[in-house]
């Protein structure tokens, strides 16, 4: 295939060609008339599996028949045995042994870091591990490694990497990581190669020789009879007094791999041959590679523009297929770019969108929906956010919280629970009624019992459900310590018997599809690792689980748009479109900043020969070159982002700035054609941003249903909402709207009220003596319980269990006087009173009613917010003269009837004081009844409405009806608009 020579064999590919057709036909080509069973003799080496697939199936295409071996990089050891190579170590067993080893230092130091940042400690003491294995750097040379000048940081981090490979070594099993093995499979195969070459082609494709044992196994692949190396993207305009200029300190250019690479092979640039011999004529793509390949050159560059600028000739031609996207927000940079993409599927166009950031992607995903595109995203998702990963991860944290209401109904509806058999509609419809159930009896932490009580007032088949749930659920235990294995093993019982459903083998669909079988391999790799990897704590868990499950993605099952893509600048490397977007460039997406290594700073990495910072910019500019030489491009960037302004990304800035530096070549003009095509996209984002339909403003409501439709009866408290917002009597008792109650609730006012409410009535109930030395004390007990049972928040209980003890003294003052005036009733007394002359009802509950020593009733309301000012007690809270009047009537339960001769408002706030008044005058029942019954007399005219926020306490005030009465589209301000509806 190949003519013998003694020089290794390197060949390139230029940017903006699709590198793997390139390979393919220039194999057929040199083959030419051989037998089919030549093909199948070529060995070839590829980068990753993706370009192993898409190589295999061009074979297919372009020559059905007999296939060549196509092996990636990283399966050299198992297409290449090598004696000597010792067998592959779990993936994740060394991470694991890390992190047991960095969460004893930090035990013992804990000044050094967060407990929370284990894992990622872990994690980058591994890829140092395989990094030093990649790259030939043995453990004595970093630990020799001169510190005298830094801070005791990094003499601390070399002892603590000394001892941590000690303990490696010393429970050494025979195995060896990843990378270990690939570079002793490397060595030994290139040894063997060297005593007799194979007689047969070995190509290696598609690597840039970044890493040192692929660089190493190039060389060996490179100086075979029958060996070559084809470079992706090489850059054959690049003059050879830059190539000399790309030293050590130019990682950051994208030729920078085969700079280093050709100098190891004893290469210059011009012993590159193109792949196939005949070179491609002059095109605008390859005037477009000139351009980039100037704008590119590592600095001091503006002489080198200005010197080598005008041989570019006229830059409008090469420029015409680019277009140049400056969007004023990330939103109309990727609805723009979902434009660009739709136009191109209505064209019957290939198109790709190329970028490092995730977060435009999702966007762009989104804005695509719009039309009914879905783009094939190679990417995928997390495995984490799949559905498999959710319920993996809401079971996983059960082992470190108590169960809520609210993760209980998570995991009850989430979409893998129940999938093992039985109808998922009637356990839909029960989850929905424990939900319920939940809201009502605002239940924060179900338990057992809960539910069995709930359960014994429904059918048998609803108990044998409970049943399952508290089996399944509420009878996993909380985790302190325990073997890995162990949680592992709970975790995935728990996760099978719930996607299984009650009474049904098997785990259901939790490790069905895409999703479900990346799931249970991930679980599997856990379990492979697991044992002997000591014990774990639930957070530190589920911190390993995010992590392996983050580790890993999916693809989504839905069949996407065959011509619409979305790659990360990896996959580009091998695909090929008619238009290529590339989106992104901000210094910080497009670069990204480089990470920094918490065990070696840079100037220790340069002493040891590992890979410096500066060498992922320089990958990624290599990316860019090469999907910038597509034939048609478009490059986006949002100029501001979160309401800062955004530096475009180094590559785009040289590039402007090259072309605005060479106007004699059209360059100012072309770049203004290239923003004026942009332009386009985003004038037409923006415009779809305003093109919404305006809706007029909606008045402010005041329905008027017929008399019939209007309530009979209230309650004593929905007295003061008729006063200040009919609009919401009317939602609630004439329409039948209610607010749903949070599952989740929140530590609110309402909250606490609750709370407070709950306190004082135990305390009536429990027939505490205000008086007596310990009554303090059992009040904070009473407090305690009270919060358990109510508040799940341990801040919020901290903080109100401080609240109420600061009340505590002052609230058993009072209490005393109470108790010397007379004797407190049942708390919470419920009444009806009707008044048949009108035809309408009163209710309420009265939180105390004592009994006087004169033997006259006292109610009292508590309060544990502001208490309410005369005006306000006037014309608004007649609460307390409500059920005056129905006391005296005798309306309440077990309290007969008597006269009201007081009334007040026991303050349970921290600030509040009580307030005691006569209930005469205004305040007497028979006044409140009189105006009572002219407010009913009102609201029974069909020409009242019921109009919204009518007299609202405060502009603050936040009803549950405001949304339904469109508030804000009007305000206060405004005249209600009478309405008749029904």
């Amino acid at each position: 295939m190949f003519e013998t020579q003694d020089a290794p064999r390197v060949f390139g590919v230029a940017p903006g060609v699709d590198f793997p057709a390139a390979l393919a036909r220039g194999i057929l080509e040199r083959l030419g008339d051989a037998p089919p069973e030549a093909l199948a003799r070529v060995e070839i080496i590829v980068n990753t599996e993706r370009m192993g697939r898409r190589l295999a199936d061009l074979f297919v295409n372009l020559r059905p028949g007999l296939l060549p071996r196509i092996t990636p990089l990283a399966r050299l050891p198992d297409r290449f045995p090598m004696p000597g190579v010792p067998p592959r170590r779990p993936p994740l067993r060394r991470k694991l042994d890390l992190g047991r080893l960095i969460a004893a230092l930090l035990d013992a130091q804990p000044e050094l870091a967060p407990r929370a940042s284990v894992p990622i400690l872990a994690d980058g003491l591994s890829a140092l591990f395989d990094e030093m294995a990649g790259e030939g750097v043995a453990p004595e040379t970093v630990l020799g490694l001169s510190v005298d000048d830094m801070s005791g940081h990094w003499a601390r981090s070399l002892s603590f990497i000394d001892i941590v490979r000690g303990y490696l070594s010393a429970g050494d099993d025979g195995a060896a990581d990843a990378e270990a093995r690939q570079r002793l499979t490397v060595a030994a195969l290139a040894a063997r190669w060297a005593a007799g070459p194979p007689a047969t082609p070995v190509i290696v494709a598609g690597s840039t020789g970044s890493r040192g044992t692929t660089a190493m196994f190039m060389r060996a692949v490179a100086g075979l009879p029958q060996g070559a190396i084809v470079l992706p993207g090489f850059d054959f305009s690049l003059p050879p007094d830059i190539w000399r200029a790309i030293g050590p300190d130019a990682e950051d250019h994208p030729q920078a791999r085969f700079a280093r690479l050709l100098d190891s092979l004893g290469l210059l640039p011009e012993d590159v041959a193109r792949w196939p011999d005949d070179a491609p004529g002059e095109s605008m793509v390859e005037g477009r590679n000139r351009l980039v390949s100037l704008a590119m050159r590592p600095a001091p560059v503006t002489d080198q523009w200005l010197r080598d600028g005008p041989a570019l000739g006229p830059l409008g031609s090469i420029t015409g297929d680019m277009t140049l996207i400056e969007a004023p927000s990330p939103r109309i940079e990727a609805q723009a770019i979902a434009l660009r993409l739709r136009r191109a599927a209505e064209d019957g166009q290939s198109a790709a969108l190329v970028t490092p950031d995730r977060t435009l992607t999702r966007q762009v995903t989104a804005a695509l929906g719009r039309w009914g595109i879905e783009p094939d995203d190679s990417a995928g998702r997390p495995l984490a956010l799949s559905a498999p990963g959710r319920l993996l991860r809401h079971v996983a944290a059960l082992f470190a919280a108590r169960m809520t209401a609210q993760a209980l109904i998570v995991l009850l509806k989430h979409p893998l629970t129940a999938t093992g058999g039985m109808d998922r509609g009637e356990h839909l419809r029960r989850t929905r009624e424990l939900e319920l159930h939940f809201r009502k009896k605002w239940i924060a932490f179900p338990d057992a019992a809960t539910l069995q009580v709930w359960a014994a007032t429904r059918d048998d088949q609803t108990q044998v459900w409970a049943n399952w749930v508290v089996a399944t659920l509420l009878g996993l235990k909380a985790v302190d310590h325990a073997p890995l294995a162990e949680i592992l093993a709970r975790h995935v019982s728990a996760c099978e018997a719930l996607a299984a459903g009650p009474g049904e083998p098997g785990p259901g669909e939790l490790w069905l599809q895409n999703a479900g079988e990346a799931a249970r391999d991930a679980m599997d790799n856990l379990a492979e690792a697991a044992p002997g990897a000591g014990d774990f704590t639930a957070f530190d868990y589920r911190t390993l689980l995010d992590q392996v499950l983050q580790s890993r993605e999916v693809r989504d099952p839905v069949a996407p748009h065959p011509g619409i893509m979305i790659w990360g600048t990896l996959e580009a490397r091998v695909q090929g479109a008619d238009l290529v977007i590339l989106g992104g460039l901000n210094d910080g997406v497009w670069p990204e900043h480089p990470a920094p290594d918490p065990w070696l700073n840079r100037a220790l990495r340069r002493q040891a020969g590992l890979l410096l910072p500066e060498r992922n910019i320089g990958l990624s500019a290599h990316d860019f070159q090469q999907a910038i030489a597509a034939k048609e491009v478009v490059l986006t960037r949002a100029r501001k982002n979160a309401d800062s302004e955004t530096v475009p990304s180094r590559w785009l800035n040289r590039l402007t700035n090259l072309l605005e530096g060479l106007p004699a070549q059209g360059g100012k003009a072309a770049l203004e054609a290239m923003r004026a095509r942009g332009s386009i996209w985003t004038d037409a984002a923006m415009a779809i941003e305003r093109s919404a339909p305006k809706v007029a403003a909606a008045s402010r409501p005041s329905p008027r249903p017929p008399v019939n439709a209007r309530p009979r009866q209230l309650s004593v408290t929905e007295i003061e909402r008729l006063l200040r917002d009919p609009y919401a009597v009317y939602a609630r008792r004439v329409l039948g709207l209610r607010r749903l109650d949070a599952l989740a609730r929140t530590p609110d006012p309402g909250l606490r009220g609750t709370v407070l409410h709950k306190i004082v009535e135990r305390m009536l109930r429990e027939d505490v003596d205000p008086g007596a030395p310990d009554a303090a004390n059992r009040l904070v007990a009473i407090t305690d319980r009270v919060l358990e049972a109510v508040v799940p928040w341990p801040a919020t209980r901290r903080l109100w269990r401080g609240r109420v003890i600061s009340v505590i003294p002052r609230l058993l003052d009072g209490e005393v006087r109470r108790r010397a005036e007379g004797a407190p009733l049942e708390p919470e007394r419920r009444g009806t009173l009707a008044f048949d002359d009108i035809g309408f009802s009163l209710t309420g509950t009265a939180d105390r009613i004592d009994l006087l020593t004169d033997g006259t009733l006292a109610i009292y309301d508590y309060k544990s917010t502001a208490i309410p000012s005369d005006k306000q007690v006037r014309f608004f809270n007649r609460q307390l003269g409500l059920e005056a009047v129905m006391a005296e009537a005798g309306a309440f339960a077990g309290v007969s009837a008597g006269t009201v001769t007081k009334l007040g408002y026991i303050a349970l706030g921290p600030s509040g004081r009580d307030r005691v008044f006569d209930a005469a005058g205004e305040n007497a029942p028979q006044t409140v009844e009189a105006e009572f019954r002219k407010l009913i007399a009102a609201f029974s005219d069909r020409n009242r409405g019921y109009s919204a926020r009518r007299s609202v306490a405060n502009t603050t005030f936040e009803g549950d009806y405001d949304q339904l009465a469109r508030f804000g589209e009007w305000d206060d301000s405004d005249d209600p608009r009478p309405e008749e509806v029904g």
